[in-house]
C-alpha cells in the first residue's frame, strides 16, 4: 500500500470512529445519523460497527468533519458537557429558526449550525 493510500485509509478509519462516538455521546439514532451524513440507515449501522469506513474522497466524509468541528467547538464552549450538549441540540434556536439538530439534516445547515456555535465562541 503506498504513504498516500494509509494515509487516506488512517483519515477514514479515525473520523469513522470519531464520528460513532459522537453519534453515542449526543444519542443518535442510525436514521439520524444517515440524514446528516447522507448516507443509509444500513450503511450508518456498518460504520457505527467499524465494518465500513468513511471515505476521504465522499460527500459524507466533509459532512462528517462538520460534524466533528461542532462536536468539538460545543464540547469546547460547554465545558465537555454531553448532557448540556443534547440540551442545546434540542432547544428552538430563535436565530437558526428551528433546534440545531433538526438543522443539521442538510450540509448547509451543518455548515451553518457549525458557523453559528463558532461565532459564538469567538464572542466569549
Amino acid at each position: 500500500m503506498s504513504a498516500l493510500a494509509e494515509q487516506k485509509s488512517d483519515a477514514g478509519r479515525v473520523l469513522t470512529e470519531a464520528v460513532a462516538r459522537i453519534a453515542g455521546f449526543w444519542d443518535l439514532s442510525n436514521a439520524k445519523l444517515g440524514r446528516i451524513l447522507g448516507l443509509s440507515p444500513a450503511t450508518i449501522s456498518r460504520v457505527r460497527s467499524a465494518r465500513s469506513l468513511l471515505d476521504p474522497a465522499s460527500k459524507s466524509f466533509e459532512a462528517a468533519q462538520f460534524l466533528l468541528r461542532l462536536f468539538r467547538s460545543l464540547d469546547a464552549l460547554l465545558g465537555s458537557d454531553d448532557d448540556a450538549a443534547r440540551r442545546w441540540l434540542a432547544t428552538p434556536n430563535l436565530d437558526l429558526g428551528t433546534t440545531p439538530i433538526e438543522r443539521i439534516d442538510t450540509m448547509r445547515g451543518l455548515i451553518e449550525v457549525c458557523d453559528y456555535v463558532d461565532a459564538y465562541r469567538a464572542r466569549v
